[in-house]
């Protein structure tokens, strides 16, 4: 997110009211996720319109962003990426930090 990239969570409502949220994140149900993004939608939200902007899809595990990030580079959108591991990753390393 400090160099620019737009972190996007696609977890689920239980997901994100048991976990936490995952701060700094854009959250866009995976059901709409490519809608919302894509460039060429007139639904697109206002912080995806930058084609060549870093994309990084968070699920909760790891695998479901896997392949969002697949379709979204297929939409043009080439540096989409998900995080490895997910949220659950991500809450293990950060409660490490803490």
């Amino acid at each position: 997110m400090s160099a620019g990239a737009l972190v996007v969570d696609t977890r689920s409502v239980d997901q994100r009211d048991r976990d936490g949220d995952l701060p700094g994140a854009v959250v866009i149900d995976r059901n709409v996720l490519e809608w919302r993004l894509d460039p060429s939608s007139p639904h697109r939200l206002p912080i995806a319109d930058d084609p060549a902007r870093r994309i990084v899809v968070v699920c909760n595990e790891g695998y479901s962003s896997s392949l969002a990030a697949h379709t979204l580079q297929r939409l043009g959108l080439t540096r989409a990426t998900d995080l490895i591991g997910g949220f659950q990753a991500w809450a293990v390393l950060h409660k490490r930090s803490d």
